[in-house]
C-alpha cells in the first residue's frame, strides 16, 4: 500500500500530503503535512472524539455512550484507491482518504466511511454489488460576511444578477463560466467523474450529475465534489453552498441517489428478469425504501436547515410515494431500458454526508430484499397532493431513528448513537437561536 502512495508522490512531485477522513458531517478532518514525513510515519493518529465534534466544532456535554471514558486515539490507514492532487494547492500537494482503526486493529465502527463498507459487505454476502449515482445541487451565492444578511445570486458575466426560473438555461451557466472550467478541470485532475451539469430552478442554481458506479468510489467523489466546488467558486469570488434551503422563497438543493443492484458473478442487473420486465427484488427494493426512510430521516437530513426543503409543492418530496417518471414522488423510477432499470431516491438533501447517505438509501432498499416486501401502487397523480409522511423537523427525525431496530442493526449500534448524539447536541444548540422572524412578529404582538 504504501509503495502505492509513494509512487504516486514520486510521479508527480509531490511535497505535501493532506491526509483527511470524513467526519459525521462530511467535513474534511485530518492532519497536512512533508510528503517525506507521510511516507516515513505509514500512519497517523487522531482522537477518538473527531467523530463527535459537532457542525458548530462543538463536542456533546456527555459523549461517553458512544467513546471510550479514556479519550484515546484512533489509527488512520490510508487507501491507496484514493490517492489523488490537490489542482488548486500553490505547491504540489496530494490528498489521501483514509479509514480509521483502533489500535487492536478494529475498524473505528462510528466512521461514516466504515458504515457504507459494512452496507456493501451486506450485498457482498448475498452476491449483490449496488451501482448508484448521485445527483448533486448546490448554490452560487456571493460571498456573505455577515450571517445575519440573507445570501444574494453572484453577478455573472452580464453585469447583472440572475432572477431565478432559469431552469435548464444555457446562457444562465454560461454566465458563470469561467468558474466552471476550473471546476471541470479541477474534477478531471482528482479522477471526479462529471456526467453533465445543468442549470435548475433556484437562481444560480446548478446540479451535477456523476457517473455511475460502485457505490464507495461514488461516495468519494462526492465528498470530494462539495470541496471541489467550493474552492473552484473562492477563486471567482463567490460561494458554493450546499445547504439544503439557502434562500428562503426558492427550491432547496437534494442529493437524488439513483440505485440498482447487479449480480457480482454474472454483472446481470438484478432488478430486471431474463424477459426485461421489473424483478420481484426491484419491487422490494422500493417497498424497503418506502418502509425505512421515514425513519432514516435524519441521516439524509441532517441539520435543521434540512426540513426547511420538505415543503409541499416545492420540488422536494414530502412522502415516500414512488411513480414511473414521477418527480413529484420521493421515489422515481426513471425511463430506461432492462439493464439500466433504478430508482432513484429524491429525499436526501444536498448537505447530507455522502457516505452516510449513499449508506443509509441502499440500507433501506437492502432491507426491502431480504423481508421480501411489497411496495404500494405507483402513483400516476402528483404525490405533492397526499399527506405528508416524513419527519418535518431533525429532533422528530432522531426520535424515529433510534425507533427503528432493524436499520440499527444494519448500519451499526455505535454508529448511531454517535450520529445521534452529535445532532441532538446541535439541535439545542439551535434551538437557543432568536430568530428575526421571532423578533418581528411575537416582539411586541404577544
Amino acid at each position: 500500500m504504501a509503495g502505492e502512495i509513494q509512487q504516486f508522490f514520486r510521479d508527480h512531485g509531490i511535497s505535501e500530503v493532506e491526509a483527511i477522513i470524513p467526519d459525521m458531517a462530511g467535513i474534511a478532518r485530518g492532519k497536512v503535512m512533508p510528503a517525506e514525513k507521510f511516507a516515513e510515519e505509514g500512519g497517523m493518529r487522531l482522537p477518538e472524539s473527531i467523530f463527535l465534534q459537532t457542525v458548530t466544532g462543538d463536542y456533546p456535554e456527555e459523549p461517553e455512550a458512544a467513546m471510550s471514558p479514556a479519550e484515546i486515539d484512533i489509527v488512520l490507514r490510508a487507501d491507496p484507491k484514493t490517492v489523488r492532487r490537490v489542482p488548486w494547492a500553490a505547491e504540489p500537494t496530494a490528498q489521501v482518504i483514509h479509514d480509521c482503526f483502533y489500535a487492536d486493529g478494529r475498524r473505528v465502527t462510528m466512521a461514516p466511511r466504515h458504515v457504507l463498507r459494512q452496507v456493501l459487505e451486506l450485498y457482498t454476502q448475498r452476491g449483490w454489488e449496488p451501482v448508484v449515482a448521485p445527483e448533486l445541487e448546490f448554490y452560487l451565492v456571493e460571498p456573505n460576511a455577515d450571517a445575519d444578511y440573507q445570501l444574494k445570486p453572484p453577478v455573472g458575466r452580464s453585469g447583472r444578477s440572475e432572477p431565478g426560473r432559469q431552469s435548464y438555461s444555457i446562457a444562465a451557466v454560461n454566465e458563470f463560466d469561467p468558474m466552471f472550467d476550473d471546476m471541470y478541470q479541477f474534477c478531471e485532475d482528482q479522477d471526479i467523474e462529471i456526467d453533465t451539469l445543468i442549470h435548475e430552478d433556484g437562481p444560480a442554481q446548478m446540479e451535477i450529475n456523476l457517473l455511475h458506479g460502485n457505490a464507495l468510489d461514488l461516495a468519494d467523489q462526492a465528498f470530494l465534489f462539495k470541496r471541489t466546488a467550493r474552492e473552484a467558486a473562492l477563486r471567482h469570488k463567490m460561494y458554493a453552498t450546499f445547504m439544503a434551503k439557502p434562500h428562503a422563497k426558492e427550491p432547496g438543493s437534494a442529493m437524488h441517489i439513483h440505485q440498482s443492484v447487479i449480480e457480482a458473478k454474472s454483472r446481470r442487473n438484478i432488478f430486471s428478469n431474463p424477459d426485461g420486465s421489473p424483478s420481484d427484488l426491484f419491487f422490494s427494493h422500493i417497498a424497503g425504501l418506502q418502509k425505512y426512510l421515514p425513519f432514516a430521516m435524519a441521516l439524509l437530513a441532517p441539520n435543521v436547515n434540512s426540513y426547511r426543503r420538505i415543503t409541499r409543492f416545492q420540488t422536494a418530496p414530502i412522502n415516500v410515494q414512488w411513480g414511473y417518471d414521477n418527480r413529484t414522488a420521493g421515489l422515481r423510477v426513471p425511463m430506461s431500458d432492462a439493464e439500466a432499470r433504478r430508482v432513484e431516491n429524491r429525499i436526501s438533501g444536498a448537505d447530507a454526508n455522502p457516505y452516510i447517505a449513499i449508506a443509509t438509501s441502499l440500507a433501506c432498499g437492502y432491507l426491502g430484499m431480504v423481508e421480501g416486501l411489497k411496495p404500494s401502487e405507483p402513483i400516476a397523480g402528483s404525490a405533492h397532493d397526499l399527506p405528508f409522511a416524513l419527519p418535518r423537523s431533525l429532533d422528530e427525525g432522531i426520535r424515529k431513528l433510534r425507533e427503528c431496530e432493524p436499520l440499527v442493526r444494519v448500519l451499526g449500534e455505535p454508529f448511531i448513537t454517535a450520529f445521534t448524539i452529535v445532532k441532538q447536541a446541535e439541535y439545542e444548540v439551535f434551538l437557543q437561536v432568536i430568530s428575526s422572524w421571532e423578533r418581528e412578529h411575537l416582539l411586541l404582538n404577544v
